[in-house]
C-alpha cells in the first residue's frame, strides 16, 4: 500500500512539473516582430548560400550528331559552349547517359542536366534506349523500365535537380514524360522536363527560342503546290489568325522578329509480308489506291499509320515482289510552319526559354 502511495506522490509531481514547464514557456518573454524577421531573413540567406554552392554547374549531353547540312547539334554545342556549360559528347542513348552520370558522381548533385536530341511528334526520338537498342518512344521505354535493361540512376541529382530535354515537342507527350520519371529512378526523383514547342538554336536575332509548329503532309515528290497547301493548313489550324499561310509556306527562315516560317521532313514506312508458308493468295495491286485499302483491311499494318496520325492518302505508296516476300513501302513529306514565341507587350522580342515557366515547359 505504501509503494502504491508513493508511485502516485511521483507521478502527481511529474504532472506539476511539466505544467510549470508548459506555463513558463507560454510566459516566455518574445522578441519583438522586427528581431524574429530579421533572423529568419539571415537564416533564410545563408540556407540559399549553402544550396547555391552544392550544386554542380550545369551539364549538357549532345545526344546526336548531324547529317549533311544538318547544322541542330553543331548550333546547340556552340549555344551551351556560350553559357559555359560542361558539354558531353558521343552519348546517344539514355543507358549511356545514366552510366555517365554514375561514373561521374561526386558529393554535390546536378542543379540542370540538360539532353539534347533532334526529333519530332511524328518521326520521334533519334535517341536510344540501350546502345544499339530500339529508338526511344513511350513502348520501347516502358519495355527497358520494365526489364531492367537501364541502369540505376546513382546520387548524382536529388529532388531539386532538372533533367531538360531539348527534344521538340515531346512536352505533349505526357505518357513518355511520365516514363522518362521511371527511367531516372533515383532515392530522389529528380524533375524531367520539355517543352511542347520546337527548340531553335542559332536563329537569326536571337540563339535559342522556342516556336509553335503547325504541319501539313503530301505524297512525296507529289507536291499540290503551295497554294492548295496554305488552304490546307489554314483550314486545319482555323483557330490562328495571325499567320499568311501562302507566305510562311515560302519563308525558309526568320527574316523578322516573330515571323512564321517552313521546315520539311520526311517519314518513311516499309512493310514486309512474307507468304512463303501462308495459306493465304498474295496480292496483286494496279494503282496505289488498292494498296491503301489493303493496308486498312490488314489490322497490324493499320495500327502502325494509326499510330503517326497521319491520312494514308499523305503517303506516295509503291510495292514489289521477290519470290514470296511481297514489299510495300510509303513515304510522306511533311511541312512544318514555325511560329516564334514572342513577347505580347513591349518591344518586339523573343520569349526566353525559361525552364521555370510552366506555359513553356511541361514538368513531371
Amino acid at each position: 500500500m505504501n509503494t502504491s502511495l508513493r508511485n502516485l506522490v511521483i507521478i502527481a509531481y511529474v504532472i506539476l512539473v511539466s505544467i510549470s514547464f508548459v506555463s513558463c514557456n507560454n510566459t516566455k518573454e518574445t522578441k519583438p516582430e522586427k528581431e524574429i524577421a530579421k533572423t529568419l531573413k539571415e537564416s533564410n540567406k545563408e540556407y540559399t548560400v549553402k544550396k547555391e554552392f552544392e550544386v554542380r554547374k550545369p551539364i549538357v549531353f549532345i545526344a546526336g550528331f548531324d547529317k549533311g547540312d544538318e547544322n541542330y547539334y553543331n548550333n546547340a554545342r556552340i549555344f551551351f559552349k556560350e553559357q559555359k556549360f560542361e558539354i558531353v559528347e558521343d552519348k546517344y542513348s539514355l543507358e549511356e547517359i545514366i552510366s555517365w552520370l554514375n561514373k561521374n558522381e561526386v558529393k554535390n548533385p546536378y542543379g540542370e542536366i540538360h539532353i539534347v536530341n533532334k526529333s519530332n511528334p511524328y518521326k520521334g526520338m533519334t535517341l536510344e534506349t540501350v546502345i544499339n537498342g530500339e529508338k526511344i518512344t513511350t513502348e520501347s521505354l516502358r519495355r527497358s523500365v520494365t526489364k531492367g535493361t537501364l541502369p540505376i540512376l546513382n546520387e548524382s541529382v536529388n529532388a531539386n535537380s532538372k533533367i531538360i530535354f531539348h527534344a521538340n515537342g515531346i512536352g505533349k507527350n505526357i505518357e513518355l514524360m511520365n516514363t522518362f520519371k521511371d527511367a531516372f529512378c533515383a532515392d530522389e526523383l529528380p524533375n524531367v522536363i520539355a517543352s511542347p514547342y520546337f527548340s531553335v538554336f542559332d536563329g537569326e536575332f536571337t540563339k535559342h527560342y522556342l516556336a509553335k509548329p503547325y504541319y501539313v503532309f503530301y505524297p512525296t515528290a507529289n507536291s499540290p503546290g503551295k497554294t492548295d497547301l496554305s488552304k490546307e493548313i489554314s483550314k486545319k489550324y482555323s483557330e490562328e489568325k495571325d499567320i499568311d499561310w501562302f507566305e510562311a509556306l515560302n519563308n525558309e527562315e526568320e527574316r523578322f522578329i516573330g515571323e512564321a516560317y517552313t521546315t520539311q521532313f520526311t517519314i518513311p514506312v516499309k512493310f514486309e509480308l512474307d507468304y512463303h508458308n501462308s495459306d493465304d493468295e498474295i496480292p496483286t495491286f494496279e494503282i496505289q489506291e488498292e494498296v491503301m485499302d489493303f493496308i486498312e483491311q490488314k489490322e497490324e499494318l493499320f495500327s502502325k499509320i494509326k499510330t503517326l496520325n497521319i491520312p494514308l492518302e499523305k503517303f506516295r505508296w509503291t510495292w514489289s515482289l521477290k519470290n514470296s516476300k511481297l514489299t510495300i513501302k510509303g513515304k510522306t513529306t511533311g511541312l512544318v510552319v514555325l511560329k516564334p514565341l514572342i513577347k505580347p507587350y513591349g518591344e518586339l522580342e523573343h520569349i526566353k526559354p525559361d525552364t521555370n515557366n510552366k506555359r513553356l515547359y511541361a514538368m513531371n
